[in-house]
């Protein structure tokens, strides 16, 4: 039994994490697997977070590479939203972890009234449900049919920093422009830290 004394550190949370995405061909049971260890991974995350893992961007939400695999199948960014940014409605292609480290993060669902997304023209989404997560939540998403959002800060709130583990190296994602029914698949950049 792990020592409650001890945070639970980075290096252990990739190790674990590594050890149950190898058991699961399932995407869902891999985010059910990890959730825990999450919850784990926020309660130290004070003593892992540097502050290049801090890193902010007046333009933009910032990502903050803290662990990309070898393999590519897993990485872990730290993720800081300053008041009123957002990500643009995207999917990932992968299943997800999602930890609230510090501040409000507001999640904005979308659907496909459709069923599954498989051209990049013709798309109709339509508005699902909104979820603010505080500081200690966990959130997980899977892929196929994909998981449609935007996430971000309200501009009447402070800073928010969430810990985003993805079950690739997430260096693109698919953006939806919703009036014109489209979607394109985009690069997204990082910094290492």
């Amino acid at each position: 039994m792990p020592d409650s004394a001890t945070p639970y550190g980075l290096e252990t949370f990739i190790s674990d994490c590594r050890q149950a995405a190898s058991g699961c061909p399932d995407p869902a049971d891999c985010v059910t697997a990890i959730t825990p260890l999450m919850l784990r991974l926020l309660a130290g995350a004070k003593s892992f977070l540097r502050p290049s893992h801090y890193r902010s961007d007046p333009a933009r939400y910032a990502r903050n590479c803290l662990y990309i695999a070898p393999e590519h199948d897993l990485s872990l960014f730290a993720l800081v939203w300053l008041p009123g940014q957002c990500t643009p409605v995207h999917d990932h292609g992968s299943w997800g972890v999602v930890g609230i480290v510090e501040g409000m993060l507001e999640e904005r669902a979308y659907m496909s009234p459709d069923g599954e997304i498989t051209s990049n023209s013709g798309i109709r989404l339509k508005r699902g449900g909104n979820v603010v997560l505080p500081p200690g939540a966990v959130t997980t998403f899977v892929p196929n049919p994909d998981h449609i959002h935007q996430t971000g800060v309200a501009a009447d709130r402070p800073r928010a920093v969430s810990l985003h583990l993805y079950g690739r190296t997430m260096s693109s994602f698919h953006i939806y422009d919703i009036e014109r029914g489209t979607r394109e698949l985009v690069d997204v950049p990082h910094s290492e830290s």
